[in-house]
């Protein structure tokens, strides 16, 4: 059952992740980055509780974790360089 929460928790965060790239707002970004630590800290638990396939595990969950984050990580630069730019024309 776990394994299917962890699968649900990741793909929502993905999905979000690629909402808030495109529309930054502060509320998105802690949505995502909260969605980000569920998938982590649910993926942790699997892996002390089911300590099968771990290197194959881990592959896996940092590339999600480099991914979901590269894309947070730019839609926060990006909400930030546009509240600038309005800033600036004020």
């Amino acid at each position: 059952m776990i394994i299917l929460i962890h699968v649900i928790i990741a793909l929502t965060s993905i999905v979000i992740a690629s909402f808030t790239f495109f529309k930054p707002t502060l509320k998105k970004l802690i949505v995502s980055y909260g969605f980000i630590l569920g998938t982590v800290a649910s993926g942790t638990y699997l892996l002390i509780t089911i300590p099968s396939h771990i290197l194959q595990s881990c592959l896996t969950g940092l590339t999600y974790l480099t991914i979901v984050s590269i894309a947070t990580i730019a839609a926060h630069v990006r909400m930030h360089k546009r509240q600038l730019a309005f800033e600036k024309e004020n």
